[in-house]
């Protein structure tokens, strides 16, 4: 039992930590706990990420939701990347690297320095777009992209950075300063793709997306449909609606980065197939145990019952035994796995690009909390202590007599 709690709470850990490690990653890079975005429309058939007059936009949000934590102003866009030697096709993502204390905790460089990434005409590449581009710090690129007004505008930049690849996020994006990303795109100074409000308390995302949204549209901003797409896949929807103009869209992370959320998804499935094999492994070997246990004291149990003991009685004896057992066991095995969980942490152990792709990290981490303890303490003694129960009955069923005779 010490064991197999062990290995729960390895499993708990895996998984409370991949979704813990997808979720810092998917809500740094892409998304915030609430964003508010929008597009803009000059034509009815060209539409672009875009936020005008931010500024007044950042007023409104601060004003409306108190309690947050932070507001990032993040730009949006797609873009070629070219090479001397080679081009691709990215989502280009502006930020203020000054504001974005939490942007540094995310990602981990190979070479170069994040701070320039403040310099305009900066761009920060990961690893495996650098090995494609065949680039490194200090060399140029070119960006290409197309206007809000349907116009082709190019800006040259330099690789001030190139940080480790984090799976899936880090095929995809690219990083530049706003100031970089507005000259691309020839926006005003007030203007950005999206601004990614976080929370002290990341449930609380989407009482504060209705409230955003009720605000903006009592301040006369015209809103989006509400949809469970993230941005990139309206893009397409919004160039074919018959509008032009400004429309904000409210959205919270669960729809920015859903395409995310099935990894932590899939793993919580596994662990909870490897929980059921456990328990039934545990359940079978307890059975077994007591089964033993039971004969080899029969003699004593009709003694117990020919003095007076009841058959409730009997049953209590045996089940608390159980539980006592099971416990103390589970009680041990919950601090080994807290130990070994700690063990692998400090270790910081890289996992195999193929398994970046779904971890959204390139080093394995387990977060092992009081809950998941408990949890694992708690539904490891419940289990073998109804499995006690079983042969208890059983024993309860001896008569008096024919347990005192029995032999052996």
């Amino acid at each position: 039992m010490a064991g197999v709690t062990a290995l729960l709470l390895f499993l708990l850990g895996l998984s409370n930590g991949v979704q813990s490690t997808v979720l810092q990653s998917a809500t740094t890079l892409m998304s915030g706990h609430v964003n508010v975005a929008g597009f803009y429309k000059v034509t009815r058939g060209q539409s672009s990420a875009v936020v005008t007059h931010a500024p007044k936009l950042l007023e409104l949000i601060q004003r409306e939701v108190p309690e947050l934590v932070s507001v990032s102003q993040r730009g949006r866009g797609l873009a070629r990347v070219i090479s001397d030697t080679h081009g691709m096709q990215i989502a280009l993502n502006g930020l203020d690297i000054a504001e974005e204390p939490v942007f540094r905790q995310v990602l981990r460089l190979a070479e170069g320095n994040l701070e320039e990434l403040a310099l305009p005409g900066s761009i920060l590449l990961f690893e495996s777009q650098a090995k494609k581009l065949e680039v490194k710090t200090g060399d140029m690129l070119t960006l290409s992209g197309v206007t809000v007004r349907g116009s082709t505008n190019t800006q040259d930049v330099r690789v001030v950075a190139i940080a480790r690849d984090i799976g899936l996020l880090s095929s995809i994006n690219v990083f530049v300063p706003n100031a970089t990303l507005r000259a691309l795109y020839q926006l005003h100074g007030d203007a950005t793709g999206a601004l990614l409000i976080y929370l002290p308390d990341l449930d609380d995302a989407p009482a504060v997306q209705q409230r955003l949204r009720q605000a903006l549209a009592s301040a006369h901003y015209e809103l989006l449909e509400e949809e469970q797409q993230p941005y990139w896949q309206k893009l397409e929807l919004v160039s074919q609606e018959d509008w032009t103009g400004q429309r904000l869209d409210v959205t919270t992370w669960k729809t920015e980065v859903a395409f995310v959320n099935w990894t932590s998804s899939l793993l919580h499935v596994l662990s909870f197939v490897l929980m059921f094999v456990l328990i039934v492994t545990i359940a079978v070997g307890l059975m077994n145990t007591l089964w033993i246990s039971i004969r080899e004291r029969t003699q004593e149990v009709g003694t117990l019952r020919a003095i007076g003991m009841q058959r409730s009685q009997v049953v209590w004896m045996f089940a608390l035994e159980a539980l006592v057992l099971s416990v103390l066991s589970a009680g041990a095995g919950a601090v080994l796995g807290t130990i070994l969980c700690a063990i692998l942490n400090a270790l910081q152990i890289p996992v195999p690009q193929a398994v970046q792709l779904f971890l959204m990290g390139d080093r394995l981490y387990l977060r092992v909390d009081a809950g998941a303890t408990l949890l694992s303490i708690t539904l490891i003694s419940a289990c073998t202590t109804a499995i006690a129960l079983i042969p208890s009955f059983l024993a309860a069923r001896l008569k008096p007599v024919t347990a005192m005779h029995h032999a052996g």
